[in-house]
């Protein structure tokens, strides 16, 4: 089997004072051990990056569309731009893929409750096996809920998630087995 770990959104952008998101660096630490063991068995590791419009943080002419510091990105990793919470909308996604003869995917990222649970949604509904490291994706503490809380119930829904090949997987990135 040929993964693809897909890492959303972890941009500089994403990560300001003004959003602070939950477990940061713990998160980087997890994404890099994933990706050097994905890439170990021949899998794929794949950054998807928001383009925001003029003015945004996430435009790509600014400093925030740039990948987080400490995130292990390789030349041979492939990127994927998009402009909407869902990574495969009007995106190279799933061509890559496709390309790349890949089995299941691996998503991670920022934010939980955004752009990962949409991804994660469509990827299920594209009928794709899925898996989901319970401590692989992050977000900021919200009005209604702080992120700890908003992590644990997204982690619920794709566990139990009605889908073509079944509910994604979800578990700790120590115990996600790629051979």
């Amino acid at each position: 089997m040929r993964h693809a770990l897909i890492v959303i959104d972890m941009q500089q952008g994403s990560f300001g004072k003004a959003t602070p998101r939950h477990d940061t660096s713990g998160l980087i630490d997890r994404l890099n051990r994933l990706a050097a063991a994905v890439r170990a068995e021949d899998g794929a590791v794949i950054f998807v990056q928001h383009d925001g419009p003029a003015g945004d943080p996430h435009h790509p002419s600014q400093p925030g569309w740039r990948l987080l510091e400490g995130l292990d990105a390789r030349p041979a990793d492939t990127i994927v731009r998009k402009t909407a919470c869902d990574a495969f909308l009007d995106t190279t996604l799933d061509a890559s893929l496709r390309a790349l003869s890949i089995d299941r995917l691996i998503i991670t990222g920022c934010a939980t409750d955004y752009c990962v649970d949409t991804t994660v949604r469509s990827a299920l509904a594209r009928g794709l096996r899925t898996v989901v490291p319970s401590d692989g994706h992050t977000t900021s503490d919200r009005p209604h809920l702080p992120a700890a809380k908003i992590i644990q119930h997204h982690n619920a829904i794709w566990a139990d998630f009605i889908a073509p090949r079944g509910p994604a997987l979800v578990q700790p990135c120590a115990e996600l087995r790629l051979s």
